[in-house]
């Protein structure tokens, strides 16, 4: 407790010297909180939007089906069991196939992803509803992106030609019947949405998926001969591993700020021993021993983390609640980067968050500020109290 008290009397008396290094310090507390709550805001908002839009509770993939080689979309087809059909019936799950094609808006050529997809499917977020045509003509539904790189819109005819399962190339129009916006690039992007009995027929699979998306309250229901189950941990890798590769570059800046604010905290401790030889004299000779003197000088540095925590509170609590009220939008043009991003993130912060990053702060200055007070055990009191220091 007295070391508390003097360690507090002291830097309250270095005035503006502590107060530069403890702003210093809450401003690092406040930017890794920040940083981080960014973060995980902007994973929470990417895990809930691809299991809404794209993978459900889980996915069954054709054994053949690659979604990185375009080469594997020909043999990845099969039959869907008795098993599977009456699962689709009783909606635990929704098939989906898939084949390439091409298509012709205003006479130019664009290679697309042709998806067939039930439009009764109630799984995925996917406006299906509006493939539901009884005139004849073949509806489609596609994204924003992919109506913005084909100047495609609500109504028009757009010729596509595809190759059925014989190898027979065949084209038709179809009718552009709904535009969707979709933070999920990868149900976007150069993608024609169909309805999957009229897909079947085109390319001549009957009954056939090449995915089938499972419910989300389900998730995986058996294993199928000639299908492979992907859970959400796979499924999810890619949105993992962005977010593991942003907090990467995020611990540079991190470590460059800590180790400014460290070098100031270093720097105070060293000349503040050097100024103070004589008191340090003082207090050995009045029966305090060289390790309490340490803790003392300890004690001061870390107790700039204390007080820039409090500070750190004071103007960062409603600087980090506005950000998470109002998000941090995002420059146009994010979107086309194949990044499920939404266009406003929404900062997310965790009690874990601010406790972890208080005690990784706290250690931190601790150690710094126990580096140069080690010195102090080398001193002798007389020569301390004449101003000599070794």
């Amino acid at each position: 407790m007295l070391a508390i008290k003097l360690a507090y009397r002291n830097l309250m008396g270095a005035r503006l010297r502590t107060w530069l290094n403890v702003f210093v310090l809450s401003l690092a507390f406040v930017v890794i909180i920040w940083f981080k709550g960014v973060l995980n805001g902007w994973n929470q908002q990417a895990r809930h939007d691809t299991i809404s839009w794209q993978i459900g509770g889980g996915q069954y993939w054709h054994e053949n089906y690659d979604p990185y080689d375009p080469f594997t979309v020909e043999d990845s087809h099969a039959p869907l069991t008795d098993e599977m059909t009456a699962a689709i019936k009783q909606g635990k799950m929704t098939p989906t196939l898939i084949s390439q094609a091409s298509i012709y808006p205003q006479g130019r050529i664009q290679s697309v992803s042709l998806r067939g997809v039930d439009p009764d499917q109630q799984i995925l977020e996917l406006p299906t509803e509006y493939l539901k045509s009884d005139d004849g003509e073949i509806p489609a539904i596609i994204g924003s992106r992919t109506a913005k790189n084909s100047k495609l819109n609500i109504g028009d005819y757009v010729t596509v030609r595809w190759r059925d399962v014989n190898g027979t190339f065949d084209a038709n129009e179809v009718k552009i019947v709904h535009i969707f916006k979709t933070d999920v690039p990868t149900t976007d992007l150069g993608i024609l949405w169909i309805p999957i009995d009229k897909h079947q027929s085109m390319v001549q699979m009957p009954n056939q998926a090449t995915t089938l998306t499972t419910s989300h309250e389900i998730g995986y229901i058996g294993e199928f001969p000639g299908w492979v189950f992907k859970d959400h941990y796979f499924l999810l890798s890619e949105i993992r591993e962005m977010i593991k590769a942003k907090s990467i570059g995020g611990y540079i800046y991190f470590i460059i700020l800590m180790s400014l604010a460290m070098l100031a905290i270093f720097d105070t401790q060293v000349l503040s021993i050097f100024r103070r030889q004589k008191e340090i004299g003082t207090h050995i000779a009045l029966g305090m021993t060289q390790k309490q003197v340490v803790a003392l000088f300890t004690v001061e540095g870390a107790m700039h983390s204390i007080l820039a925590a409090f500070l750190a509170m004071i103007y960062g609590i409603p600087l980090l609640a506005l950000q998470a009220k109002v998000g941090w939008s995002m420059p146009a043009g994010t979107d086309d980067f194949g990044l499920t991003l939404s266009d406003t993130i929404y900062p997310s912060y965790s009690i874990g968050l601010v406790v972890g990053t208080t005690l990784i702060v706290l250690i931190t200055t601790t150690i710094v500020s126990y580096l140069p007070a080690r010195r102090i055990s080398k001193m002798e009191p007389t020569d301390a109290i004449r101003g000599k220091i070794q």
